[in-house]
């Protein structure tokens, strides 16, 4: 009887998909692109990608809807990559963990402690080395239009603060599918798994895992106030978020289509990038406020601890020695 009730649910699941798909592409009078992504529709990524849709139709008058499906409605974000780099899907905002395996020198951003702060992050990505970073996604069927945020990343647990590496011993915590992240919490002799983002509250209150990472964004729209009790402010990695396009799509289009869909998404990209920093002090004194234990412990010793993420990382890649350097000089 199990069996069949998960072979119902699967194949319901996938109808659904087909029916939300097919309702993305070419209609009479108008054009229907579809958006996926991970996070909740309270998330600020969300609403920026509403405002994205919104003067999307206001400036093509009309001629293209933009849809945007929002918590993994379309899959994870791993199914949505695939769906993007066969043409099955128009777009979606790409982690950095998951466009790392499409550009190899996108792993770069995830070295811990690598940014000083927003401004030096902007500094990288909005120069040549940001588009340096890009390479491999075109063999992929894909085409970026902007950079978005994810954020300076932070980590939160149930168990205790994180005054120094050693505390991280023996914790599980949950990551995203990136494998530089993995590697960060393995490093601090911590348990590390990638699992879905869409089912981390509810892995959290069954208590599968002691903690996750996330910037302060993501953490406030969850609720994960509810569920962990510590937040130790580290800005121990940046990871941004993309919005990509399959190529598919991207060359169906007319020219000034394009232009306007480039020119929204750099604008609300930049809009979701203020959003992000500009709210970060009022979520952690309402996170505070909700019961949440927020530590900013010394750097100093994470920094030195993660020193063989680098050497590993070095010994991997020979252009990542120069490609870290250049990246430090914008600080």
């Amino acid at each position: 009887m199990g069996k069949n009730i998960k072979k119902g649910a699967a194949f319901l699941a996938a109808l659904t998909l087909a029916v939300i798909l097919s309702a993305c592409g070419a209609e009479p009078e108008r054009r229907v692109i579809c958006i996926g992504h991970s996070d909740t529709t309270s998330n600020l990524i969300h609403i920026s990608l509403e405002h994205f849709a919104q003067a999307v139709e206001e400036r093509t008058a009309g001629q293209v809807e933009v849809r945007v499906f929002a918590a993994e409605q379309l899959g994870t974000n791993a199914e949505m990559a695939r769906m993007v780099e066969m043409g099955k899907l128009d777009a979606m905002m790409m982690p950095a963990g998951q466009q790392a395996t499409l550009c190899p020198k996108f792993k770069t951003l995830g070295l811990p402690f690598l940014f000083a702060d927003y401004a030096h992050v902007y500094r990288v990505l909005d120069g040549p080395i940001g588009q340096e970073l890009l390479e491999g996604l075109e063999q992929h069927n894909m085409k970026q239009l902007a950079y978005w945020e994810n954020g300076l990343r932070q980590m939160t647990n149930s168990v205790r603060p994180l005054e120094k590496p050693d505390d991280l011993q023996g914790l599980k915590f949950r990551t995203p599918q990136d494998a530089m992240t993995v590697a960060i919490f393995e490093n601090y002799g911590a348990s590390a798994s990638p699992y879905a983002f869409s089912e981390l509250y509810l892995a959290l209150q069954q208590k599968l895992f002691d903690g996750q990472e996330n910037p302060v964004a993501n953490i406030y729209a969850n609720r994960f106030q509810d569920v962990q009790r510590y937040l130790d402010m580290m800005n121990y990695q940046y990871q941004p978020k993309t919005l990509l396009f399959s190529l598919k799509t991207w060359n169906s289009l007319p020219g000034k289509t394009q232009k306007i869909l480039l020119e929204c998404a750099k604008e609300f990209g930049d809009e979701h990038r203020h959003a992000v920093s500009d709210s970060e002090e009022r979520m952690l004194v309402e996170l505070e406020a909700d019961g949440m234990v927020i530590g900013y412990p010394d750097t100093g010793p994470f920094i030195w601890a993660a020193e063989n993420v680098y050497k590993d990382f070095f010994s991997e890649n020979d252009w990542a020695e120069d490609l870290v350097r250049r990246i430090r000089e914008l600080e």
